[in-house]
């Protein structure tokens, strides 16, 4: 029999899909594995499957690729000046150019650390003034907590006077305790 052409559209059953996704994601595996083994290339594929769940591939592995990638992309955004021997002036321009954009962000790396040492005086006095603030609310509940104290005992003091003043006790003979023991 041997292959027989099919047409390239999207697979509508859910299963056949699952399985379709399956088989041609190992082939396409194997075949960047091949082309990284015959060519030395690098090479980095990620695949998400139809549940969007990710598969990745990558010789000598996806981080490096990527990583290889970005590190290229990034460079390529730089602005590199000409460096043509004919245009020296067109160089000088990007040259002083290039050294007002330096001076400009040193001198907002400068402020920014002014501004951080500020910050940083401004801390340590809110916590000098916070530790204050607590040594002296901790001295006013001492105080409080002995007035408290001194007022409980006056209180049990007025008790007292007051159980002697209904039943005044001055002294106890001898004849009302014998009668207490004989009953």
């Amino acid at each position: 029999m041997g292959r027989r052409k099919i047409e390239i559209t999207e697979v509508k059953d859910p299963n056949t899909k699952q399985v379709t996704f399956s088989k041609r994601r190992t082939g396409l595996f194997k075949k960047a594995n091949e082309l990284s083994i015959l060519c030395g290339a690098e090479v980095a594929i990620v695949v998400f499957s139809p549940g969007n769940k990710p598969y990745s591939f990558g010789h000598p592995s996806v981080d490096i690729v990527v990583d290889k990638f970005l590190q290229q992309e990034s460079a390529s955004n730089v602005v590199k000046p000409n460096v043509d021997e004919g245009n020296s002036s067109s160089n000088a321009d990007n040259i002083d150019a290039l050294n007002q954009q330096l001076s400009g962000v040193q001198t907002q790396i400068n402020e920014e650390h002014k501004k951080a040492i500020e910050l940083d005086r401004r801390k340590k006095q809110q916590d000098v003034t916070k530790l204050t603030h607590n040594k002296q609310l901790q001295r006013s509940y001492i105080r409080i907590q002995r007035k408290v104290e001194d007022y409980l005992d006056a209180i049990e003091v007025s008790e007292y006077m007051l159980l002697l003043a209904k039943e005044p006790v001055i002294g106890v003979t001898k004849q009302v305790t014998t009668k207490r023991r004989k009953n």
